[in-house]
């Protein structure tokens, strides 16, 4: 077992894993913490990614499922390990990258690790320590206005010395550039001055192979799926090839095809716009869902004579301005209303014959696959940087998802996403 890598969310954890698979790494993804690890030894993998559903949870919650993780990852034979985060560094003021990254570190017993939230193919780069989203800072983007985790920093140090009293300090890209070897011997100066988190400076993927490999005697890295392309380097000098080694899944034969939409992104938001003239489209209205009306049922009778004619939408999508104005006429629990009702709609999709289903946000993908009884997902084919099919395993039968991080993907995704179905 090369790597075991525990995820904050669902889509996160398909990024990660699509990443390795494409560096030559056998992977599998588990849902949550499995009971055994029988299926994962028979599966041939070298790599586990385990995906949570703690960006947003308390911090005591997000530290102990991710401890649990990092202990059956442990059991199963990982001594190297990978904290995975959002390419925007989601997070609340309190956390949770933070407290999770001490825990892990802790229990490692660690005194030194990197940060890099850097994605260049998805546009996000570090420059300064500072987050750019295309070239625009991360706080003067819409993650400002996000109603789970507004960002309202730029700069990854500052943002991380809010979620830790451990030191924080930064390798610019001045060293970046100058290749593993130096970024190395930079990591040796911060841990000997009391750095604990070093946050990397990366513009592109050849910054990202360089610090992978100057991570390669961490136990523990603390990034989004960007460094995973240099580390895998550093773990396997040569990708095989996988057509005999990758775990077995039984495909779909061609069901019905639907897309739920919970993210409120403005990558999302462009992706529902861009397809309201193509297919039906179900808007689920939150302030039904408060007043407890049945938009399951409702749901579900609006797309019962529609799946056989082509994909459906059903999206609780609205600008995140919107939904920031709303939160003070909205319960506390919203958030986790919507993401349930728009998992009971999945549930009730897949029943009626959806077999190829594309999920939109990282809190929504947990609660559908939640709902679904999905326990694991093979790594298929790529549909853009970050997001690839997968074939469910654990449901009754074969399931093809798609779980799509809110900020990921071009504007025709959800047209574009089929054609890359085998």
């Amino acid at each position: 077992m090369l790597l075991g890598c525990i995820a904050d969310d669902f889509t996160g954890g398909t990024d990660l894993a699509s990443v390795l698979m494409a560096q030559g790494i056998r992977t599998v993804q588990v849902i949550g913490v499995p009971d055994t690890w029988e299926d994962i030894a028979r599966s041939g993998a070298e790599a586990v990614v385990v995906a949570l559903k703690t960006r947003t949870a308390p911090v005591a919650d997000a530290v102990e499922q991710s401890l649990t993780a990092l202990r059956w990852l442990r059991k199963i034979g990982c001594d190297r390990f990978y904290f995975k985060y959002c390419s925007t560094f989601d997070s609340t003021p309190a956390g949770n990258i933070g407290p999770v990254a001490d825990a892990l570190m802790d229990a490692l017993g660690m005194d030194f690790t990197v940060v890099c939230p850097a994605l260049p193919a998805n546009g996000r780069t570090v420059r300064d320590g500072r987050l750019f989203v295309d070239d625009v800072p991360l706080d003067e983007t819409s993650m400002r206005q996000h109603p789970l985790t507004p960002m309202d920093d730029a700069n990854v140090v500052r943002l991380m010395r809010r979620q830790t009293s451990s030191r924080v300090g930064l390798v610019d890209r001045g060293t970046v550039v100058q290749g593993s070897e130096r970024i190395h011997a930079e990591f040796a100066a911060l841990r000997s001055a009391g750095i604990r988190f070093a946050v990397v400076d990366a513009t592109d993927d050849q910054d990202l192979l360089a610090i992978g490999r100057a991570c390669a005697d961490l136990p523990l890295v603390t990034a989004s799926s960007g460094v995973a392309i240099g580390l895998a380097a550093s773990l396997r000098a040569q990708p095989e090839d996988l057509a005999d080694s990758a775990p077995e899944a039984h495909l779909p034969s061609g069901g019905a095809r639907a897309v739920i939409a919970g993210s409120c992104s403005a990558a999302t938001n462009a992706q529902v716009e861009a397809v309201r003239e193509v297919y039906p489209t179900f808007p689920v209205d939150p302030f039904a869902i408060v007043r407890g009306e049945d938009v399951v049922t409702a749901a579900l009778r609006w797309a019962r004579p529609l799946l056989a004619h082509g994909p459906v939408l059903l999206h609780a999508t609205q600008p995140a301005r919107d939904v920031t104005a709303a939160k003070s006429r909205l319960p506390d629990d919203f958030a986790s209303r919507i993401e349930d009702t728009l998992a009971s709609i999945a549930r009730g999709l897949v029943g009626m014959g959806v077999d190829r289903l594309v999920v939109a946000g990282g809190e929504t993908s947990g609660a559908v696959v939640g709902a679904l009884g999905v326990t694991g997902l093979v790594i298929g084919p790529e549909i853009s940087p970050g997001v690839p099919w997968t074939w469910a395993l654990g449901t009754p039968r074969p399931l093809a998802l798609a779980l799509k991080s809110g900020n990921f993907g071009s504007r025709d995704f959800f047209l574009d996403a089929w054609e890359r179905l085998p």
